[in-house]
């Protein structure tokens, strides 16, 4: 199937996990896709292996919280590839404490890779999406915890929240244009973003590492089972997919039933 055929995609935090899968997925749909990371080589290999399977990609060195090497990969992509029709703003990372032993340096790096990285990419990726009032999709990837609180997430939770808040205003302004925007909430995907938790939580919370995963991880799922990366993968390429409006604004828990609205 290439029901994306002609399309131009930017996927950041691509070189592995959940970004990895998604820019696999929107390939495979005929999407030219831009894997951006600031491990560039990991980036590259993502977009050899597309190529060897046929599709077009490239790997671009990206630190989502610098506007000017934003600006640089958003522009380098649609060199290559033509204007961007999609954003996939994925990056992040995970720092956990209580509030009260939180570093605020941490507390800014948080804030930083997960907001400043989604309002950056996305006023680049706008540039092309609006021009003629062409549109495009842009999908923020939040998570149950845009919903939700844990505890030692207090940074996490925070920005997670607050793509909501971005993907609704966006959905407001961009539709003049024909820009729409989703908010893709997963709950816990075993990536090494998650593996690297589970220790940390052990011990935070003074638990086995295998109680973190049974009680915490899952404890709220219907299933006992780990969201996976094409769980994901399959929601996303779905919203890029969607023909109309209807779902702009929306977030989309995707979670085994761990959080239910």
């Amino acid at each position: 199937m290439t029901t994306l055929m002609g399309k131009t995609a930017v996927v950041t935090g691509a070189a592995s996990g959940i970004g990895k899968e998604i820019a696999l997925r929107l390939a495979a749909q005929g999407a030219a896709v831009g894997i951006a990371d600031l491990n560039l080589e990991g980036a590259q290999k993502v977009a050899d292996q597309i190529q060897q399977l046929g599709g077009r990609a490239m790997g671009v060195a990206m630190d989502v919280t610098s506007e000017a090497a934003v600006n640089h990969g958003m522009d380098k992509i649609a060199a290559q590839f033509g204007p961007i029709d999609i954003l996939v703003s994925n990056a992040g990372i995970q720092i956990v404490s209580s509030i009260d032993t939180y570093e605020f340096s941490d507390w800014k790096t948080m804030q930083a890779i997960h907001v400043d990285g989604a309002f950056l990419t996305t006023k680049a990726a706008l540039k092309h999406m609006y021009a003629g009032d062409r549109g495009g999709v842009v999908i923020y990837m939040g998570s149950v915890h845009s919903h939700e609180a844990s505890m030692l997430k207090c940074a996490y939770v925070a920005a997670k929240h607050a793509l909501l808040g971005l993907a609704r205003v966006l959905a407001k302004e961009g539709a003049q244009h024909n820009v729409r925007s989703h908010v893709v909430c997963p709950g816990f995907v075993r990536t090494p973003l998650v593996d690297k938790q589970i220790p940390q939580q052990a011990a935070k919370l003074g638990m086995t590492e295998e109680e973190v995963v049974k009680h915490v991880l899952l404890g709220d799922t219907v299933d006992g089972t780990f969201t996976t990366v094409e769980d994901v993968a399959q929601t996303v390429v779905f919203l890029c997919e969607f023909p109309t409006a209807a779902l702009t604004g929306q977030s989309f828990i995707v979670s085994h039933g761990w959080h239910m609205q």
